[in-house]
């Protein structure tokens, strides 16, 4: 399976802060944003991703991130030359994708739960077997999201864009699982009234040939679209409580692969140097005095 973090857009919705720099390279108390939604790929197992930026943002996650050894991942990078919806990722490097599944999550979309992982390989194993996932969460404001309509089941029986009158009060989160033929179903997406690629297209495709299923986040999950400034403020305030109360780090990408034996020794101790004046740093040495 593939992964593809979509990091482009301007982040207009955090001006000023955004003005000079990507929101996704902005921190989330010990980590940039960008460190969330690739711990989150990593967790599903996904060792290739693609991480789309704007042209002018690009450099800087190269400077972050680099060709993603550093994590016990494989990176590239492709340029979006215009935020043109979300379905529009799937277009823009095909022979990155192939004819594989692939996992596709939001740059500022932070995912944490005890059984977070579980979820993430089931959806995995859902797209390996020829269906689409989306993950739901319950929200107060539903008319602004993607919303997805669901039975007692959890059967999905409709998604919309941000409706008026919503049918449910699940959103659709920014993290999305689809199986091998999702640039095919990308392809026929035609541009919605306000001129985008919509998401929520091309999860209906998958609902009318009865492959789209539903990935419920209920009590035990947390959930952030860290887009405004009191989200990222009450996602820095979570993380820093589980961290602290735990003393551990969590949504680490280096703690990820050791755990996944993608990162050896070596190159775990050497990050743990380079970051060894604050936590994150200790937390890397502690992990490798105690071991797997």
């Amino acid at each position: 399976m593939k992964g593809i973090i979509l990091a482009g857009g301007t982040g207009s919705r955090l001006f000023p802060i955004t003005e000079g720099v990507s929101k996704q390279l902005m921190p989330i108390y010990d980590k940039p944003m960008i460190f969330y939604p690739l711990s989150t790929l990593m967790s599903a197992g996904i060792r290739d991703i693609l991480l789309i930026s704007t042209e002018e943002d690009q450099a800087s996650f190269k400077r972050l991130l680099g060709d993603g050894s550093k994590f016990g991942v494989n990176i590239k990078y492709v340029i979006q030359p215009s935020p043109d919806g979300l379905a529009q990722a799937f277009l823009l490097d095909k022979e990155f994708i192939k004819d594989e599944s692939v996992a596709m999550i939001l740059g500022d979309n932070i995912f944490y739960g005890a059984n977070m992982t579980d979820k993430l390989l089931e959806a995995k194993t859902n797209a390996e077997n020829g269906k689409a996932t989306i993950f739901g969460y319950q929200v107060k404001d539903p008319e602004r999201f993607g919303i997805m309509e669901i039975n007692s089941e959890g059967k999905v029986l409709s998604v919309e864009e941000k409706p008026e009158h919503p049918k449910s009060d699940y959103a659709i989160t920014g993290l999305y699982f689809y199986p091998s033929d999702v640039v095919s179903h990308a392809e026929k997406v035609e541009p919605s009234a306000r001129g985008e690629l919509e998401i929520t297209t091309l999860n209906d495709f998958y609902l009318q040939e009865d492959r789209l299923q539903s990935e419920l986040l209920g009590d035990g999950y947390t959930w952030y679209d860290t887009g405004t400034f009191e989200s990222m403020n009450e996602a820095s305030n979570m993380i820093k409580s589980v961290e602290t109360q735990g003393n551990r780090l969590i949504c680490s990408p280096e703690v990820i692969a050791y755990n996944n034996g993608w990162l050896d020794k070596n190159i775990l101790q050497k990050r743990a140097e380079l970051l060894s004046k604050n936590t994150y740093g200790k937390y890397l040495e502690n992990i490798i005095k105690k071991g797997r």
